[in-house]
């Protein structure tokens, strides 16, 4: 950047040391935010975490509306039903499991373990499915008339 003696505010008088200083801190402050630009913008990964977190967000946001979508239009009984067929298959799982546990060797029970600890971190997703699941199945018997 060239300085140009004119525009230092001393009309047409050679810059102090003083008024050189404040010049030089500002082009300082200009270049440091034109650098952070610079590489906000060349931080490629940064930029595609945050693409990835919005369209997460959006997914999300999207399959939430049509879990509201669907329990709105879902008539009581069906719902009362998709409870009920809730709590069977809570009872169904458990006694599985409970047979599971006194005959599966110890690593096969490692292994179904580790399923489950996942499958609880993704536990919001995994209940969202399995209700839409639910619905739908629900939906298409009242349909069919069974």
């Amino acid at each position: 950047m060239t300085i140009n003696p004119q525009d230092n505010g001393s009309n047409g008088s050679t810059p102090t040391p003083e008024e050189l200083r404040e010049q030089v801190e500002g082009t300082r402050e200009e270049l440091g935010q034109t650098v952070e630009a610079l590489a906000a913008k060349a931080d490629v990964k940064a930029q595609t975490q945050h693409k990835a977190a919005q369209v997460k967000s959006q997914v999300q946001d999207k399959a939430t509306q049509a879990l509201r979508l669907a329990q709105d239009k879902t008539p009581e009984p069906v719902r009362e039903k998709a409870a009920q067929t809730k709590e069977q298959i809570a009872r169904a799982a458990a006694a599985v499991a409970d047979k599971f546990q006194e005959k599966a060797p110890d690593p096969v029970r490692e292994k179904a373990y580790q399923a489950t600890e996942t499958a609880r971190g993704n536990r919001g997703l995994l209940i969202a499915g399995v209700a839409a699941l639910a619905v739908l199945v629900l939906v298409r018997r009242k349909k069919r008339g069974c």
